[in-house]
């Protein structure tokens, strides 16, 4: 059904959205669309405004239902929600929770201390969250940790899982076989375009837990060819000195996760119960200084647009708690996240037009994504 047309009963007609949100600043650019922090009115919280064109979207409506028919099923703590949804005459706009808290990777780095057992804690809140989703036939396919922000800024926020552009809702007893995601988190049967399901998600999630518990991805070749026969492999070490201090617990966590074979990799369920996070094996020795080092290393800050500038976010809400703030009454905490790349990737129009606020401030926004750099490990 074209999205022009009076559509499923979830959609509420706007010819202004202005009249019902003040739009604050550009928060990022999508391939075919724009998010924006905005003020409802009313209530004077604060959200994100996913600005979709509809000339954008001819020919891929099917697609963007898709993906809200997956953000309209989300209800869990640890995952963005789709709070409403707007239709104009030329623009569909999804209001998201906004996330505050910025990105994973930062909030380490920013740390004085960091231990194995705050990575299990982290670990336990994403394998919670992506059970959630494969217990409601929906499997995320692109799990890597700039998809996962931070909900607050205070010191013992809990993680969100953003980002459901390539969300699949499995039907009953199926596969997929399209190959997506982000090569470096990939699994191996999605590479070797296998049909895959639920199983990807697990091995994401042991390459974010490899990650956490060393600075650095556990596959890297500036060569994609070289960097993809790695995967399909799943030729990974636990290098020394990195590992050294590691928990051998931590490493079969890992390596249960990262198994080759999809029907030998643990569920979530099972990795729940894994000693790693649900028991006392994870360490607390301060590994801070050599996870802090490899991060800064390996994942250099690119200036390269994306979807959902977590740093701006957290910027305005530090200037609203400092009291500096001369844009009217906010949210010293808002109510979580916005949606990253909700979208496939596909035409590139903007929506500068109708969803840019006034402000010069905007122009100047420095767009940052986590993305792998050369590896400096010696």
């Amino acid at each position: 059904m074209p999205l022009d047309e009076d559509g499923p009963s979830w959609k509420k007609r706007a010819e202004d959205i202005r009249d019902i949100y003040e739009f604050r600043e550009v928060l990022g650019t999508g391939a075919f669309s724009e998010v924006v922090l905005a003020e409802e009115k009313k209530t004077q919280k604060l959200v994100a405004i996913k600005c979709i064109p509809k000339k954008a979207l001819e020919g891929k409506e099917t697609s963007i239902e898709n993906e809200i028919a997956v953000l309209r099923k989300i209800k869990h703590t640890n995952i963005v929600s789709l709070e409403d949804i707007y239709d104009s005459r030329s623009h569909l706009y999804l209001i998201m929770q906004l996330v505050s808290g910025g990105e994973l990777f930062d909030r380490i780095v920013e740390k004085g201390f960091y231990t194995e057992k705050d990575a299990s804690q982290l670990i336990k809140q994403i394998l919670d969250a992506v059970k959630y989703l494969h217990d409601m036939g929906i499997v995320h396919r692109d799990l890597k940790p700039e998809n996962l922000l931070y909900y607050s800024i205070d010191e013992d926020s809990k993680i969100m899982i953003s980002d459901f552009g390539l969300s699949k809702i499995e039907g009953s007893g199926s596969v997929m076989s399209t190959a997506c995601g982000t090569p470096g988190y990939v699994a191996p049967e999605v590479l070797a375009q296998k049909p895959y399901s639920k199983a990807v998600d697990c091995w994401s999630i042991g390459v974010i837990a490899y990650i956490l518990l060393c600075g650095y991805p556990p596959f890297y070749d500036e060569n994609d060819a070289k960097l993809f026969e790695q995967i399909l492999k799943a030729e990974y070490e636990f290098d020394s000195p990195y590992w050294d201090d590691i928990s051998d617990s931590a490493k079969d966590f890992i390596q249960h996760l990262m198994e080759k074979d999809p029907n030998k990799r643990i569920t979530c369920d099972q990795a729940l119960q894994h000693p790693w996070i649900a028991g006392d094996t994870a360490l607390d020795k301060n590994i801070h200084e050599s996870v802090s080092e490899q991060i800064r290393k390996n994942f250099a800050k690119s200036r390269w647009k994306q979807a959902f500038n977590a740093t701006a976010v957290v910027r305005h809400m530090r200037k609203l708690q400092l009291g500096t703030s001369q844009e009217g009454p906010g949210q010293t905490t808002p109510t979580s996240p916005c949606h990253g790349n909700l979208l496939m990737p596909g035409d590139n129009h903007g929506c500068q037009d109708c969803c840019s606020p006034k402000s010069s401030e905007n122009n100047s926004l420095a767009y940052s994504t986590q993305h792998c750099a050369q590896s400096n490990r010696v």
